[in-house]
């Protein structure tokens, strides 16, 4: 079972640990451009945005978020692409993640994440291509 998604501004869904409420489970995702690492983010840094709490590690990054955050929020809403292009809504993982095309991608599997890095334009048409039809089937 994936985690809960909200309606992001952007219009996709956003990947939430429903218990806490924080996007992408917390991890800071510029940290993901500028450290080229998943960093957890910090509760004294946090922004509400698309019905989620995003953390972020420092000021610096949550204003470049804040700025433009369709830049650094993970595509498909942080749901693996590689399911999507399956037609399947699975969550991905902060640990398991490629920066393609100036894009986050967060994935389930290592699997999943070797699948996008052997053909990650094949990956992204499909996933593109089925992605009204998946979040279409995820809660509201």
């Amino acid at each position: 079972m994936s985690a809960p998604a909200l309606r992001a501004a952007t219009t996709e869904r956003i990947v939430v640990d429903r218990h806490t409420g924080l996007a992408i489970y917390g991890v800071d995702p510029v940290a993901y451009f500028t450290d080229r690492k998943p960093v957890a983010g910090r509760e004294e840094f946090e922004h509400r945005f698309a019905g989620a709490v995003w953390r972020f590690d420092n000021d610096s990054n949550r204003a470049a978020f804040i700025a433009d955050p369709n830049v650094y929020m993970p595509r498909y809403g942080g749901y693996d692409p590689v399911g999507i292009a399956r037609g399947v809504s699975t969550a991905g993982s902060p640990d398991f993640w490629v920066v393609y095309d100036e894009r986050l991608y967060l994935f389930y599997t290592a699997q999943a994440r070797q699948a996008f890095i052997a053909d990650p334009a094949l990956v992204i048409a499909s996933a593109s291509a089925r992605w009204a039809e998946v979040k279409s089937d995820l809660a509201e």
